[in-house]
């Protein structure tokens, strides 16, 4: 299955390396230049979850978790520890390297937008689409392409309320059910890259979701 999934994303003009060995996979990780994690959970030396934490640990490697896990609980956890996408076996070759292509694209920052960063708060919070980056009070916020894309849907329009299940459509394009319990997982993580304005910046809205607290700039 391994040597399956490489010959399908070499194909589509991808460079990959592989192993067995979630050891291994860590080591890799510790060397850099990864750009995007294909993780089978079924490891035989260490749980895969483990290695999921390693990418997120320091780096905020993206991570599409391949499994036969299809519990509904089990894809939660993994999506709640930092997986950017949930893939369960038998699958289609040619949909999970769509689906990676996909995580590439938001971890790279998606199709050029307007030029220059975008502000809000009084120039407080910076957030360029082309680069790719989101700056608070001058320090570069290391987001999840998940976090990212969490806060650049709030932030398209300011102080409107978005409800999970708009986000979840936005940030992913797709949901399953229980997914929409993911999301508060997912900002409570981008809160705590925020810092102490976490809350006036990410607002909750009770019984409905969330908004962007303070205006763009003119």
């Amino acid at each position: 299955m391994r040597e399956l999934v490489r010959r399908y994303l070499e194909r589509a003009g991808h460079p990959v390396r592989t192993t067995g060995s979630g050891a291994e996979a860590v080591d890799l990780l510790s060397g850099g230049g990864v750009e995007v994690v294909v993780l089978d959970l079924g490891l035989p030396d260490i749980d895969g979850l483990n290695v999921l934490a390693a990418a997120r640990d320091g780096r905020d490697v993206p991570v599409v978790v391949l499994t036969a896990r299809s519990d509904v609980e089990d894809r939660i956890d993994g999506l709640r520890r930092g997986a950017d996408d949930y893939v369960t076996k038998p699958f289609s070759p040619t949909e999970l390297v769509l689906r990676i292509e996909a995580v590439l694209h938001r971890a790279r920052g998606g199709a050029a937008g307007a030029a220059g960063a975008v502000t809000f708060g009084g120039g407080r919070m910076a957030l360029d689409e082309v680069r790719h980056e989101a700056r608070l009070d001058g320090r570069l916020l290391p987001l999840t392409p998940t976090e990212w894309g969490l806060l650049t849907a709030l932030a398209a329009t300011p102080g409107r309320v978005y409800s999970r299940y708009e986000l979840i459509n936005q940030v992913r394009g797709y949901e399953f059910p229980g997914y929409e319990r993911t999301v508060d997982s997912h900002v409570k993580n981008l809160r705590r890259k925020l810092g102490p304005d976490a809350g006036r910046i990410v607002e909750t809205v009770l019984g409905v979701g969330y908004r962007l607290g303070w205006s763009r700039d003119r």
